[in-house]
């Protein structure tokens, strides 16, 4: 026994581990200065993160009382997701466990809503290409979008916001390779192939955003559906002034359910997305054309970096082969476009 056993001196096997310098912070995934290991720590974070997957699986039960929150959280619903990353940032800095497990819920939801969109759906050549624009009735450049439209091998075109001088480049811009067209109120339609039956739709706002008409295509007759719906706008002293919206909603979903040709085609600014539960009347009896045969979300507003789509292109009896999102031109919106087949 040495001299440093007899008087209980710690010898070298017993020396305490050298603790880290004051003031110097530790990664590591051990107990914190509390005890607590990486499983009992970040419960704040788990419970947030289990709040926003039923903030996504939920999205239709989020209140529309509160000036149609609900609609227009709906709208913006795929960018939800992204409240992921500074959770997960704070769940590696608490270095908690549970909170990055917790993390995963909110990842599944996503995925389960918006992951189909994601990969490449299209599904071969169409018999005819149509494009949905909104055109702004503030256009700097309406000749830069009569070549983008007249390049964009279309055969059907549907524009919103048609007003004044501009109104005239369309029409002289667009006659060469589409001879028919409409124009009632502030939306038209050019059309390579013959249209008839054309008629007014009230949306229930007071002056004409909608029209209904019928196409001749070399496959067969295709009842077309134009129509720009009333806008959401933020007031705080009235809310997020939806309700017009809703009601032009419920008359056109009515009008397309009530139409006796079997092939339908919807093409408009719709000022809200499929996830839009205000738009339902509309949404319930139509096919996306972005969700059957795009790739990716389809965004189309606003232009410069597109946020949400709200330009829609949707059908009844027909196939979508294809859509894309067309270049920014001088609108604030992008024009958007599809493929169709019209027998399946």
């Amino acid at each position: 026994m040495t001299q440093a056993d007899q008087v209980g001196l710690p010898t070298d096997g017993d020396q305490p581990a050298p603790e880290a310098p004051a003031g110097r912070w530790r990664w590591r995934w051990g107990t914190d200065s509390r005890g607590r290991n990486c499983w009992r720590r970040g419960w704040v974070l788990a419970v947030l993160a289990a709040a926003l997957a039923g903030l996504l699986a939920g999205h239709r039960l989020v209140p529309d009382s509160f000036g149609n929150f609900g609609s227009l959280f709906e709208t913006f619903l795929p960018w939800a997701g992204l409240l992921v990353l500074p959770l997960l940032v704070l769940a590696l800095l608490r270095r908690s466990a549970t909170a990055l497990i917790a993390l995963l819920l909110p990842v599944a939801v996503w995925t389960q809503l918006f992951g189909g969109l994601l990969g490449d759906k299209s599904g071969g050549k169409g018999d005819f290409t149509v494009v949905q624009h909104n055109v702004e009735a503030d256009n700097p450049d309406p000749a830069g979008t009569v070549r983008l439209l007249n390049s964009s091998g279309a055969q059907i075109i549907a524009l919103e916001e048609l007003t004044g001088r501009a109104l005239q480049v369309y029409t002289a811009g667009l006659a060469a390779k589409y001879p028919y067209h409409v124009v009632e109120g502030t939306v038209g339609l050019w059309s390579s192939y013959p249209i008839s039956g054309t008629r007014v739709v009230d949306i229930k706002i007071g002056w004409t955003r909608a029209f209904r008409t019928q196409v001749d295509t070399p496959q067969g007759p295709l009842a077309v559906y134009v129509a720009h719906m009333p806008s959401v706008r933020v007031k705080f002293d009235g809310g997020f002034t939806a309700d017009r919206r809703n009601v032009s909603a419920q008359a056109l979903g009515d009008a397309i359910q009530a139409e006796p040709l079997q092939k339908v085609l919807l093409l408009g600014d719709l000022n809200g997305t499929m996830n839009d539960r205000s738009l339902a009347p509309v949404t319930s009896q139509l096919r996306s054309a972005q969700g059957s045969a795009g790739s990716g979300f389809g965004f189309s507003w606003p232009s410069d970096f597109p946020m949400a789509r709200i330009d829609q292109i949707m059908s009844r009896g027909m196939k979508p082969t294809d859509s894309r999102v067309l270049a920014a031109d001088g609108s604030d919106h992008r024009a958007i476009a599809a493929d169709y087949r019209y027998n399946r």
